[in-house]
């Protein structure tokens, strides 16, 4: 008896470690799988180009821009920060004629502020140049 007890334990280790070793083996095999199932889709991700943002014209958003004074005009038709902007804007536009009737509005309302009718002056000199060429 002593004998075949030995027997069932020895054979009774070895199916043990056999079931752990396959176990193990499953386990590998599982945690390998579903790293490289991870991993796949964030290198062809980052392999992809990514597709261009349009980036809107810089003359888009001066467009934008002098609407938004515009509106604030449209409310406050004596606001000084918009009547300045929204000029420097159709300047930037090449709106010389706009700027101007904007500029002599601010010089009407400051007429203390001598920078809005140098200003004034310099864009009638230049259209006066442009008129005539």
């Amino acid at each position: 008896m002593p004998g075949s007890w030995e027997e069932y334990l020895i054979t009774r280790k070895k199916q043990i470690d056999r079931r752990q070793k396959i176990v193990t083996i499953v386990s590998m095999f599982s945690f390998f799988g579903s790293t490289v199932f991870a991993v796949i889709p964030a290198i062809q991700q980052a392999s992809q180009p990514k597709p261009a943002i349009a980036s809107p014209s810089p003359e888009s958003v001066l467009q934008q821009q002098a609407r938004g004074y515009d509106l604030i005009l449209q409310r406050e038709p004596e606001n000084q920060l918009a009547l300045e902007k929204l000029s420097l804007v159709r300047l930037q536009l090449k709106d010389a004629k706009g700027a101007m009737e904007l500029l002599e509005k601010l010089v009407k309302l400051h007429p203390e502020r001598q920078d809005y009718k140098v200003v004034l002056e310099q864009i009638k000199k230049q259209e006066g140049n442009g008129d005539r060429h």
